[in-house]
């Protein structure tokens, strides 16, 4: 379908979802938060898709923040209805059985950095600027920004980037493990199409579980943990992919997954 602030393209089992919102430096509005709610919603439901990727229009930003604009007007009730549309958003993408990379070129700010933090793995432009500036704006992050930096960076770090409201460079978001891998601008593209190739090739039904077991099983006391990846282990020997990967192996030939 048609979207006005985003653009969608597909290329094998990878699907690529851009928020096209450049002279605004992609930030998000209501609108933008709606369809990409959509957007991922039908590539959870199309069994072609194998891996999404998520990238922001232009060189200069993933996403820059939240729409400023448009929420400088908020009534208190109307910014508590923005913020849980985008938390849900982010627990959408977040939980989505299917992998989803971030491409970051450039700013992933406040509402970026959260949009990318939800997102499984993040491959950033060594020219790439992160951080959470609500504070300087008299807010606090609202699309789960404590709450995954927290889990992502540590305590240490999520008070001092939300309290401070600094940017930090590529170099230093993969320090902290908000950055899964940085290159150079010019290699951005190719290190990205060869995760999301790489991904698109493995077993649907076992990345779904390895998603399920890390993001599910991560909340729980180890002992529930541990539980939760030996039932999704379990799950795996009735399907098709699993005796396909074994065969192959034992074969000596590469495995050809069918999601069964």
């Amino acid at each position: 379908m048609a979207y006005r602030n985003l653009l969608t393209h597909d290329e094998g089992a990878v699907r690529t979802i851009t928020v096209n919102r450049p002279d605004k430096l992609n930030a998000l509005n209501l609108d933008t938060l709606n369809e990409l709610t959509l957007a991922f919603g039908q590539a959870a439901q199309d069994d072609a898709v194998r891996v999404v990727v998520l990238t922001g229009a232009g060189d200069k930003a993933f996403v820059a923040g939240a729409d400023i604009a448009e929420m400088n007007a908020y009534t208190p009730t109307q910014a508590l209805s923005f913020s849980r549309i985008g938390q849900a958003l982010m627990l959408t993408i977040e939980r989505l059985g299917k992998p989803v990379v971030a491409r970051i070129p450039g700013y992933a700010l406040g509402g970026g950095m959260e949009l990318a933090m939800a997102c499984h793995l993040r491959i950033a432009s060594n020219k790439a600027k992160f951080g959470q500036p609500e504070i300087n704006l008299g807010l606090i992050p609202g699309f789960g920004g404590t709450q995954r930096l927290l889990r992502l960076a540590g305590r240490g770090a999520a008070l001092e980037l939300c309290l401070t409201g600094k940017q930090i460079d590529a170099a230093r978001a993969h320090a902290l493990g908000v950055v899964t891998e940085v290159v150079e601008p010019e290699q951005l593209d190719t290190a990205v199409k060869a995760v999301a190739e790489a991904l698109s090739v493995a077993a649907p039904r076992a990345a779904a579980g390895i998603l399920d077991a890390v993001l599910g099983g991560g909340e729980c006391a180890i002992e529930q943990g541990l539980d939760y990846e030996s039932q999704g282990f379990a799950l795996c020997f009735a399907t098709e992919d699993m005796r396909e990967g074994t065969s192959a192996f034992l074969e000596r030939r590469k495995p050809q997954f069918k999601g069964r």
